[in-house]
């Protein structure tokens, strides 16, 4: 995996918000994400991830916030200026069957986007078409085929292929593999690693499955019933999570190895309702080392864990100025 360091952001987040009438889905989240990196997004489902992912390319509007796309607020944008930033910034649909016209050929779904941004050559569209679907690993003939005449796996490819043959900068891939056999699953993990190499691709890649995103990604973001709790390098997460509730998701992951064991950790009561989320933090009904007066009434923000600004979690006990309070604190 290349190492980033500290490369330019191509996209920034700053107090973006989005609410459903009385449901506020996603809440003041604010993160960057570098160019040419690999973020994955993890989290429950309903916990606003998705919603986000939509958000960050405009397939919905944000209630509050800014988007900055490679230094332009798309979070504003209308009409021309915005059809025109949509060649720079695309999806990958979780259900690639769903996301595709049944009764179009796939050549034609692959290559819609492209007679929508002004290429009205056909016989260049369909060279464009053929180039993309040899880059995903398909055959040429492919194009003339309907959508139900593919398997799974070959229709993913055929969703990474439509949203990249705009050569987008910037791409949201949504549960891209969730629909998938495991064997099919790590095919297109990899094809993915290998456009984004060959591409300069910058991915926004949202799962919940952690074993998916710890192989894919650079960084890694947490999220919990609209807010980011935690997000740091993917290294830092997997051996020092920080925030309660990383850590229990962590713990749920199946070890291959049944001589292996590892210490759970079960968390009481279900996810509260985006109805009525809970005041201060909204983890602290279910989190083990919960302070009363404190968790339950301060909304924390994301501190920097240490001395560095690299992790960052929205933990009052372990990132906050109450850090001396959490008696389960690592001496790290």
């Amino acid at each position: 995996m290349i190492t980033r360091g500290k490369a330019m952001s191509l996209l920034t987040l700053q107090g973006v918000s989005k609410a459903f009438g009385d449901i506020t889905a996603v809440d003041d989240v604010s993160f960057e994400i570098r160019k040419g990196e690999t973020l994955g997004l993890v989290g429950e489902s309903g916990c606003g991830k998705s919603t986000l992912g939509r958000m960050l390319i405009r397939l919905l509007e944000p209630t509050a916030g800014s988007i900055e796309l490679e230094g332009i607020d798309i979070a504003h944008l209308e009409g021309a200026a915005l059809k025109a930033m949509r060649q720079n910034m695309q999806i990958i649909f979780q259900d690639p069957f769903s996301s595709l016209d049944p009764r179009s050929p796939v050549g034609n779904s692959i290559g819609e986007g492209l007679k929508i941004h002004g290429m009205n050559d056909a016989d260049e569209r369909h060279q464009r078409v053929l180039e993309m679907l040899d880059l995903v690993g398909l055959e040429s003939y492919h194009a003339r085929r309907f959508p139900h005449e593919f398997s799974g796996g070959q229709r993913q490819r055929i969703g990474i292929a439509r949203a990249l043959i705009l050569k987008p900068s910037f791409v949201v891939a949504d549960e891209p593999v969730s629909a998938l056999d495991v064997s099919v699953q790590a095919q297109v993990l990899n094809l993915l690693k290998e456009l984004q190499n060959e591409l300069g691709l910058t991915l926004l890649f949202i799962a919940h499955n952690l074993a998916v995103v710890e192989h894919i990604s650079d960084r890694v973001a947490v999220m919990y019933l609209g807010d980011i709790v935690e997000v740091t390098e993917r290294e830092m997460l997997y051996s020092n999570p920080t925030h309660p509730y990383t850590e229990a998701l962590l713990s749920a992951i199946p070890i291959p190895d049944p001589t292996r064991k590892r210490s759970r950790t079960i968390l009481k009561g279900d996810v509260p309702s985006p109805l009525d989320p809970p005041t201060g933090c909204r983890f602290h009904p279910r989190c083990p080392i919960a302070v009363e007066g404190i968790c339950d009434t301060e909304k924390p923000l994301l501190a920097p864990v240490g001395d560095g600004a690299v992790h960052r979690a929205a933990c009052h006990l372990r990132a906050g100025a109450y850090r001396h309070l959490d008696p389960t604190l690592r001496s790290a």
